[in-house]
């Protein structure tokens, strides 16, 4: 349940927007409403086991890409188990307006971040866990350690962007 706070600021978000000519979708009446400043809430799917169900969590992530609302809060950040400093960096870059320089850590940030949610997963993530020096541990079942050419892919995507 969202807090009065917060309901407070989608209520004038609403107000500024619907009264702006500034913004997203045009109404009937030649209005424009700009919901940039609203985030829908992204719940973490559970299995019955209460571990995390990350097809779920995607499968969400998905669906809300594909609503026009821009900017975001929170984020699946498994890359900050790894590269937490420069993950905190573009937070920072972001909050004092440096744009292009986020813009270009982010582009360095997005093939890593990739190969570990997406392309190799848990697996890929505990992987550069042992290469940062941080215990990543074994695989738990049904996941499997990651093959040796799945190893060098890993790799390759965190050295050509220059983080090993």
């Amino acid at each position: 349940m969202l807090g009065p706070r917060v309901w407070s600021s989608v209520r004038q978000g609403l107000s500024r927007a619907l009264s702006s000519p500034m913004g997203g979708w045009a109404s009937r009446e030649g209005r424009k409403v700009d919901i940039s400043g609203i985030y829908p809430p992204v719940t973490t799917s559970f299995t019955a086991t209460a571990e995390v169900d990350y097809g779920k969590l995607e499968e969400n992530l998905h669906k809300l890409g594909t609503l026009p609302f821009r900017g975001a809060v929170g984020g699946v950040c498994a890359l900050a188990n790894v590269l937490g400093a420069q993950v905190c960096q573009l937070e920072r870059l972001c909050l004092t307006g440096q744009w292009e320089d986020a813009q270009k850590l982010q582009h360095r940030l997005i093939e890593p971040n990739t190969a570990v949610t997406r392309r190799f997963g848990i697996p890929g993530l505990k992987k550069t866990m042992d290469w940062f020096g941080y215990y990543g541990g074994p695989c738990r079942a049904p996941l499997r350690e990651l093959s040796a050419a799945q190893e060098e892919a890993l790799r390759l995507d965190f050295t050509s962007n220059g983080w090993l």
